[in-house]
């Protein structure tokens, strides 16, 4: 391939077709070009600081790191695969844009650790590393409405270099942060988001697939288990235009700008406060409620990253029923699965603007996802 296969992501067709469907498709994936490098971000302790009660604050960070990177990679015109999990992020990134995003997420780190007591791990491994180790990374871009697409990994590449980044005897590089992160557009404005209308909970739910099996089969059983039992996507969104709480508090604000810029500008607060007022009347009119609904449409709800991650809304008998099938599949050896439930969302933003470029990180409350994965190590370790 080329050296200069920057748009190599941005290039490759969006594919709208049941997302099982696509799964099996091998023809419709392309190998992560071996010059481009996948970078982890990861809070320490992650389970800890949920359980003493800061996961708003997690889930924060987290965005926080992918804000950092999508700025750096918007502004050189680079569109970059990237993953939420809750407690970190991952990102696959070409190499024209890995050396000002790993001194980025250096910076973002200190700040991190400075104003939230957090650690902060950021990490990098070249794809080419990651080939010759025996693994693989194959990408597709996947869609289930008209604005919002998903990036598709298959293969346990991420994961290898999770674990690689995440070890203990892992030299971190040792860039310098000679930059300040820039995380303009990162908002977290909403209150906790009780599920919609007729729906009684949040479950986050993480499955990996085991050796032996077709990871692809694997994960298409228990996407199509979830369209059987709960519907289509949509109808499993855990977040309603309805259920909707503008929060903008100086509490939140305050939060959200130590996040951001490493500590409160009073006078630029209390700017945004009443800015925050009038969100409540724009909210109303014919523009925001068109927002309100792509927001919704735009909800980070999926990802597939060689597990799949996700968080959906319904009844405590639609869970029953899942967790009967997933039970089935754990015990003929599939998969093994984590799960956490919970009565709401919590969600962080990333606007860039109001009508197409924002995208929002949902995950189950009181640290879903980090709650989930707990329980996945817990049925590894056994």
């Amino acid at each position: 391939m080329p050296a200069d296969n920057s748009q190599f992501y941005a290039q490759l067709p969006i594919n709208r077709m049941p997302l099982g469907e696509l799964l099996v498709s091998d023809a419709l994936f392309a190998d992560v070009p071996a010059n481009w490098h996948v970078v982890v971000t990861d809070i320490k302790n992650s389970t800890k600081s949920v359980l003493n009660g800061s996961h708003e604050n997690v889930n924060l960070i987290a965005t926080g790191s992918i804000v950092t990177v999508l700025n750096i990679a918007f502004g050189m015109g680079v569109t970059v695969p990237f993953f939420f999990g809750g407690d970190g992020a991952t990102f696959i990134l070409p190499p024209e844009i890995i050396e000002q995003a790993m001194q980025a997420l250096a910076a973002y780190k200190m700040q991190t650790q400075e104003n939230f007591g957090l650690e902060l791990r950021t990490g990098t491994i070249p794809v080419k590393d990651i080939y010759e180790a025996g693994h693989h990374l194959h990408i597709a871009r996947f869609s289930s409405s008209e604005t919002f697409f998903i990036p598709v990994v298959l293969g346990n590449g991420l994961n290898h270099a999770e674990r690689i980044i995440k070890g203990e005897d892992y030299m971190l590089a040792a860039t310098g942060a000679t930059t300040e992160p820039d995380l303009s557009g990162m908002q977290c404005r909403w209150d906790r988001i009780a599920p919609p209308e007729n729906k009684e909970e949040v479950v986050s739910l993480l499955v990996v697939a085991l050796p032996g099996h077709r990871q692809s089969e694997v994960f298409k059983e228990v996407i199509d288990a979830m369209d059987n039992i709960y519907g289509p996507p949509q109808k499993r969104q855990p977040i309603s235009v309805a259920k909707l709480r503008f929060n903008s508090t100086f509490s939140k604000i305050s939060t959200e700008m130590i996040a951001r810029i490493g500590r409160v500008k009073w006078l630029q607060l209390l700017k945004t406060w009443a800015t925050g007022l009038f969100g409540y009347l724009y909210f109303h009119t014919r523009n925001g409620k068109k927002y309100l609904k792509s927001l919704v449409e735009m909800a980070d709800t999926l990802v597939i990253d060689g597990k799949i991650n996700t968080v959906i809304s319904g009844t405590t008998k639609q869970r029953n029923s899942l967790t009967k099938v997933l039970d089935e599949l754990e015990a003929d050896g599939k998969l093994i699965y984590g799960l956490h439930v919970s009565r709401a969302s919590i969600m962080s933003c990333y606007v860039r603007d109001l009508k197409d470029g924002h995208i929002h990180f949902v995950d189950g409350s009181e640290g879903g996802y980090t709650q989930a994965a707990r329980m996945l190590k817990g049925k590894v370790k056994k």
